[in-house]
């Protein structure tokens, strides 16, 4: 049961999951904010969260670009991919509730970031250094998304529209098919650095000693 409940965390953080989501989320942004801005900025912040941490990590298993001292291998992409996403979305469902209510929406949304990064922690997937550098990355880029639209007015959902928004991220965790975005950055990694295999955390942490 305990593993189980920090493989269902984790896959909140999981481009399956994710990239869907934020896809879905972009037409809900142009349909019920009216920012027209809105959704390109979305675009810009989650896009910007993928690239950044696309790149620490080809850095790393392509050169070896890491600190061994912190145990850092590249950015957790899910704890920034879920930072960067929950708590816009929590925002953009909140429309219909009290100022209170929204503040503790996005609140919830800011939350199940944190859990996702102690799940990776947990599952050994990632080092401190490399969760907690992930939750600044996503944190500063969902932040500065909901302060751009601190002016825009939001409109509620009703709640066969709510479900309908839903609908394909409760079926993708009830399916709970993992990406493999890690094994596709492996091999483009090592294309990119013209070496036989990617570097690991083994690798990284020899120089230590």
């Amino acid at each position: 049961m305990y593993w189980r409940t920090l493989h269902f965390l984790t896959y909140f953080g999981d481009s399956m999951l994710l990239i869907p989501t934020a896809i879905v989320m972009a037409g809900l942004i142009g349909w019920k904010n009216s920012d027209r801005r809105a959704v390109w900025l979305w675009a810009l912040a989650f896009c910007t969260a993928g690239a950044v941490v696309s790149l620490s990590k080809i850095a790393f298993m392509g050169f070896g670009l890491g600190s061994a001292h912190l145990n850092f291998t590249g950015f957790s992409g899910h704890t920034a991919m879920s930072a960067t996403l929950w708590p816009v979305m929590l925002w953009l469902f909140s429309g219909r509730l009290s100022e209170n209510g929204r503040r503790f929406a996005v609140a919830v949304g800011y939350l199940i970031p944190v859990l996702v990064g102690v799940s990776r922690l947990l599952l050994s997937y990632h080092s401190v250094s490399e969760v907690v550098t992930g939750l600044i990355l996503g944190f500063t880029l969902s932040t500065a998304f909901l302060v751009s639209q601190r002016r825009s007015r939001l409109q509620g959902f009703s709640s066969l529209q709510l479900c309908v928004a839903l609908l394909l991220p409760l079926l993708l965790l009830s399916h709970g098919r993992l990406a493999t975005t890690q094994q596709f950055l492996q091999r483009l990694s090592v294309q990119i650095a013209g070496i036989d295999h990617p570097w690991t955390r083994a690798d990284l942490l020899k120089l230590r000693q």
